[in-house]
């Protein structure tokens, strides 16, 4: 725990205008980022008595080792930086909304030449129209289903359509009249985005006009005794009012505006948003966030503000946001969502009528998600703090393990050696910090020896982060008979790492290996985990244990998880420590290994159907793709190509003579593999195919 004195800035360095600041720890990773009209006043209260400030914002002080800021010249340029470094940096004493699954959009794709209606989810594409989110992808399919009747879009997959161009033959949307089959050429490119813009501009909410329309041309069509005509127009305008009575009118003024509810407690918020568009809601999403810092509803509001619309532009940003409390800056919020629409945003507390009316409707869904949410999670975060718990103390260690690192080893016969690193963290997976390895250092099969190599690797990198920012210095050899004792690890210089064993993708040796800045993003190996636990038994464990042992750090604790019993092994314990089968703490450690040996065996069969997949056609210069699979199909096999002369590789259209040669010449430097035999029979199984020799 550090003592906020130790690092608080000197009076007159804190400059009092607006601006942004950040708080790092000790590893120099960003924990907190926030935004002040004045600098210097709002930096200085963090720097009063720890026991007046709140008991979050004094863990979030104690857990910082510096602090920095930048200076902006307006309000609304520290709101758009504070926003930028929350999102790039992902501080963990800032709240942070989640959303409990991700919503599906209808979207429409306008930058395609022929636009297509479909269910989208995740992140927004550039060029894309989206209409939602809703809470049921089938609710969006059944809306669409009813409007491709007047609006007949194509919705087939970019695969679908060009098998149909091919054949010239539409897919069964278009002989019922559900896709107006643009590609057969019924109807020209432009048609065919004009029906896409009116498909657009009704789900906006302009739905009054194509009705009208509608209805008139039954009327002109029956006049003219055109019956069937008739019929289909009325069917078509009952379609559309189907379609609008999926989502009520709530704003009778037609209104465009998004309400914002919020709901909390002293730990956690639920947020809840409706999307309401020509006064019907389009769309509806919620979020919850744990109350990691200091904040009030006002506090809530900006941050759920700047979640919502950093993102957006234009139309996405509505005419209206109302809001149970207004941010601490209204006006520079208000310039802010101004300038991402293009134009003027009310933001405001709903106080009479309709609105104010749809705004409780929005509350009491925020508060049936807060507890929701805490009937959900109340069992898990008690049931993870047991496991925890329980290992520590099955473990001797001095705290919960709330970083844990789990190693595996996975091959087939030998060949593809790899390794797998998985982290979880308070319990939880933490997908982004997995990392995977090729063993390299030797051939052949030798699990011990690899969790050996792995470990060693691993650390030695963590070892070059703290050497590299100065919290670990190289100490000289010896130490003076009157200087005081070590009171931790001091090892040697620190190797560089070897590119010959370095690790597999995603992480990249050189990368690792050459000087970065310190700006706080996440770097590879920089963390250290309280618990080291391997997929094995004691030699897996001794191996590990011996790798750390030669870095010079122990202040990492070791475990093994044997398969056969699920027994837990101790370096230099010669009995392993059974847990019950019931124990919380045991189910934790075999989902950490179970999730280590997927992560490793995927990388592995991965690597094993690559190599099958190569062919010594793979090495000769310049061939690609599809001349390669010209020579196949027109020789048979690999086998009979190699058999062939020069010349007769010379007639394969688009193969020149200089080309045949570098194919002979490869095909005569590999050795073929030895025939496969049919134990049955006896029979020698001839090469056929074209993937391999």
């Amino acid at each position: 725990m550090a003592d906020p004195s130790s690092y608080r800035p000197k009076p007159g360095q804190i400059p009092d205008s607006p601006g942004v600041y950040k708080f790092r720890d000790e590893h120099r990773r960003v924990i907190y980022v926030g935004k002040a009209k004045n600098l210097r006043q709002r930096v200085a209260n963090y720097f009063q008595d720890l026991a007046h400030l709140h008991p979050r914002t004094r863990t979030m002080v104690t857990t910082a080792a510096s602090v920095e800021w930048t200076v902006v010249s307006t309000e609304v340029e520290a709101l758009q930086l504070e926003y930028s470094w929350i999102k790039e940096f992902d501080p963990r004493f800032n709240v942070k909304y989640r959303d409990d699954k991700s919503y599906p959009y209808l979207a429409v794709t306008l930058n395609e030449e022929f636009p297509r209606v479909q269910v989208m989810r995740g992140a927004k594409k550039k060029g894309v129209r989206y209409f939602g989110p809703y809470g049921h992808a089938w609710a969006i399919r059944e809306t669409v289903d009813l409007m491709l009747r007047v609006f007949p879009v194509r919705t087939c997959s970019a695969g679908v359509f060009k098998n149909a161009a091919r054949t010239g033959r539409p897919c069964l949307l278009g002989y019922i009249g559900k896709c107006s089959a643009p590609c057969v050429g019924r109807v020209t490119p432009e048609e065919h985005r004009e029906l896409a813009e009116d498909f657009c501009d009704f789900m906006a909410g302009r739905t009054g006009t194509y009705i009208r329309r509608l209805e008139k041309d039954m009327m002109q069509a029956a006049e003219e005794m055109e019956y069937e005509r008739a019929a289909r127009l009325r069917d078509d305008a009952g379609a559309l009012k189907r379609a609008m009575e999926k989502s009520a009118v709530v704003l009778a003024d037609a209104t465009d505006a998004d309400l914002i509810a919020v709901a909390e407690d002293e730990l956690e918020a639920a947020l809840q948003i409706f999307h309401v568009r020509g006064g019907r809601v389009r769309g509806q999403r919620g979020w919850v966030t744990d109350k990691v810092e200091a904040v009030d509803t006002s506090g809530l509001v900006e941050h759920a503000l700047q979640q919502l619309y950093g993102e957006e532009r234009g139309d996405a940003v509505p005419k209206e946001v109302l809001v149970p409390a207004l941010p601490e800056d209204t006006a520079a919020v208000s310039q802010w969502l101004a300038e991402r629409r293009g134009s003027q945003v009310s933001l405001r507390i709903p106080q009479r009528g309709d609105k104010k009316d749809l705004m409780a409707t929005v509350q009491r869904n925020a508060q049936q998600a807060l507890g929701l949410h805490k009937t959900k999670r109340a069992s898990d975060l008690t049931t993870r703090s047991r496991a925890l718990e329980e290992i520590a103390e099955a473990l001797g260690l001095d705290t919960a393990p709330l970083r844990i690192e789990c190693y595996d080893i996975s091959h087939l016969q030998g060949d593809d050696v790899v390794a797998s690193m998985v982290v979880f963290e308070d319990g939880l997976a933490r997908k982004s910090e997995y990392r995977r390895f090729q063993i390299k250092g030797f051939e052949g099969q030798d699990d011990v020896r690899s969790m050996h190599e792995v470990i060693g690797r691993r650390f030695k990198r963590y070892l070059q982060e703290k050497e590299r920012t100065g919290e670990w210095e190289e100490q000289p050899t010896g130490t003076p008979a009157d200087g005081p004792a070590p009171t931790g690890p001091v090892p040697g210089p620190v190797p560089a790492a070897d590119p010959a064993v370095g690790d597999a993708e995603p992480t990249a040796v050189a990368e690792d290996t050459e000087p970065r800045e310190d700006d706080g993003r996440p770097k590879r190996f920089a963390y250290p985990p309280q618990l080291v636990v391997v997929d094995g038994g004691q030699p897996q464990v001794a191996a590990a244990k011996r790798a750390l042992d030669e870095l010079g750090i122990d202040d990492i604790a070791v475990c093994g998880l044997a398969k056969r019993l699920e027994e837990v092994w101790l370096p230099d314990d010669d009995d392993p420590v059974v847990l019950p089968r019931s124990s919380e703490g045991l189910y934790l450690l075999q989902r950490i290994r179970d999730e280590a040996h997927r992560f490793a065996i995927t990388y592995q069969r991965a690597k094993r159907a690559k190599r099958i997949r190569t062919s010594p056609l793979d090495d000769v210069s310049g061939l690609g793709e599809t001349r390669k699979q010209a020579l196949i199909k027109h020789f048979g096999s690999v086998k009979k190509l190699r058999q062939a002369t020069i010349d007769e590789i010379c007639e394969v259209p688009g193969i020149g003579r200089r080309t045949a040669e570098s194919v002979a010449a490869a095909l005569a430097s590999t050795t073929p593999a030895a025939p496969a035999v049919n134990t049955a029979t006896g029979e020698i199984i001839e090469e056929d195919d074209g993937g391999s020799s």
